[in-house]
């Protein structure tokens, strides 16, 4: 069983940045592979990035490739994200989710937190 957390959402200007953090807590952090999906109001829940569990691959969304980034720092049990030059379409509710095994790119994960709402205003 892996618990996880999100934080680090808000209000944010477009063309601004945050950072979401997902603190995982639980059975090896290190042997999960971890993702970050968004679902905004009146859309499903769609993948957005993903990272093995050593953090050297990655995987992206089109719709964020360029302006998000995901890593990981298994020494801390927490997996962040990156979000850079925010559009309004970023908008969202964004869950962080865990797996075993390998990383996926859809939304077939194991572990989800309950989710951190970030809005990008005009």
């Amino acid at each position: 069983q892996v618990q996880v957390v999100e934080s680090g959402g808000g209000l944010v200007q477009a063309g601004g940045s945050l950072r979401l953090s997902c603190a995982a807590s639980g059975r090896t952090f290190s042997y999960y592979a971890m993702g970050w999906l968004r679902q905004a109001p009146g859309k499903e829940r769609e993948f957005v990035a993903a990272i093995n569990w050593s953090g050297a691959r990655l995987f992206y969304a089109d719709s964020v490739k360029g302006r998000f980034t995901i890593s990981r720092d298994n020494a801390k049990n927490t997996v962040y994200l990156q979000m850079n030059s925010l559009k309004l379409e970023d908008t969202a509710v964004y869950y962080c989710a865990a797996r075993s095994g390998e990383v996926a790119v859809s939304g077939d994960y194991d572990y989800w937190g309950q989710g951190t709402q970030v809005t990008v205003s005009s």
